[in-house]
Parts: C-alpha cells; structure tokens; sequence
C-alpha cells in the first residue's frame, strides 16, 4: 500500500482499533492530543499517521493522513 487513498474498510478497521486498543492507553498517559502512526491496526499502516485529540474523557479522530518517513511509536512505556 502506498500513498493511495485507504479503502473505507481500511479506515473502518484503523478506527475500531484504535477505540479498542490504543484509546486506553492515551486515557492512562492522560493525553490531549497529538499524531500517531496506524501500525497499530497491523503493518501495511505504518506510514498512515493519525491526528487524535480529546473530546472530554473521550478521544476523536480529527484526520489520517500518508507521511511517507513516519516512524512507529510504542504506548507501552
């Protein structure tokens, strides 16, 4: 996958988990906002990067764009 536009399962499937695997995580590093690689939701996103910010106690995307030198970033601190 390159820089093409994701597929709307592709972003289903980028949005799901990141509601189930990494919103958790930002809840417990008390995050606002910020970027973060789609590897996450398996390795062919690693270049798709992930504009989040907090909604109250909940997270929304605001955007999912291709950066071709995105670099993957580990929440388990």
């Amino acid at each position: 996958m390159g820089a093409e536009e994701l597929t709307d399962d592709d972003l289903a499937l980028i949005r799901e988990t990141f509601y189930k695997k990494v919103v958790p995580k930002l809840q417990r590093l008390d995050a606002r906002l910020g970027n973060i690689d789609c590897s996450f939701a398996g390795e062919k996103y690693t270049n798709w990067v992930l504009t989040f910010r907090s909604v109250g106690s909940e997270f929304e995307i605001a955007e999912i764009e291709y950066d071709l030198e995105a670099d993957t970033f580990d929440l388990d601190l």
